[in-house]
């Protein structure tokens, strides 16, 4: 992904933190947005679908912890990289900001060499999340061509089963909670009995193999090679 096809927001209410910023982003290729307040970040955030969100703290409206929630509610949104920079550095800050969805957090002041360095670091995420085909061992998924292989034999899955395998292997060695695979597999589909993770679990087991998928009693499961 070229730098300028990445969209980054910065939101902070001091104009000239802004300024510096945008313009040191903006030198590195990045298409860059702005916003002085939470209000008017959710907004910009809707209309143009950030890769990336750069997040202060302190803000008048709506500050920046409660924005982060509330763009984490937005279905289109919940997959943007959400940092925040802030003055605050108290560890109660820092833990609120990932209570809510951040994925890091970068304090005040820093040197712009540093700051661009962590903005690229959280920006190859998006090389990882998009490549085409994932390998884990003997398994191969083309998400694109929804596609999957195991000892390069073509392995036919329904779409829950494929959608269920593209989520355990998007962490590999992360527990999903039953509610998480729910919510982000079935939606708002009714889902009719209470054994239905567990019946397409066992599904992909015998097709792709035991090894692969772990319960957590009273969890859920995760996905290790």
């Amino acid at each position: 992904m070229n730098n300028s096809s990445i969209k980054i927001l910065l939101v902070d209410d001091e104009p000239d933190i802004l300024e510096f910023l945008s313009y040191n982003l903006k030198k590195e290729g990045y298409t860059v947005y702005t916003a002085s307040n939470g209000k008017e970040a959710i907004s910009v955030a809707k209309k143009e679908t950030p890769h990336l969100i750069v997040l202060d703290v302190m803000m008048p409206e709506i500050d920046g912890i409660e924005t982060c929630r509330e763009i984490r509610n937005i279905k289109a949104l919940k997959d943007v990289i959400i940092t925040f920079l802030t003055a605050r550095g108290e560890d109660y800050t820092q833990i609120a900001g990932f209570d809510v969805g951040a994925d890091d957090y970068i304090t005040k002041p820093i040197k712009i060499r540093v700051f661009l360095s962590r903005i690229n670091a959280l920006l190859r995420r998006l090389q990882s999340t998009n490549a085409p085909i994932f390998e884990f061992g003997n398994l191969k998924i083309d998400k694109e061509r929804h596609l999957v292989y195991s000892h390069n034999i073509e392995i036919i899955l329904p779409n829950k089963e494929f959608k269920l395998l593209c989520l355990l292997t998007s962490k590999s060695g992360k527990v999903f909670t039953r509610e998480e695979i729910l919510e982000q597999v079935w939606g708002d589909e009714v889902v009719v009995g209470d054994r239905t993770i567990d019946v397409h679990i066992r599904k992909l087991r015998e097709k792709i193999g035991e090894s692969y998928f772990k319960t957590i009693k009273g969890v859920g499961y995760k996905f290790e090679f």
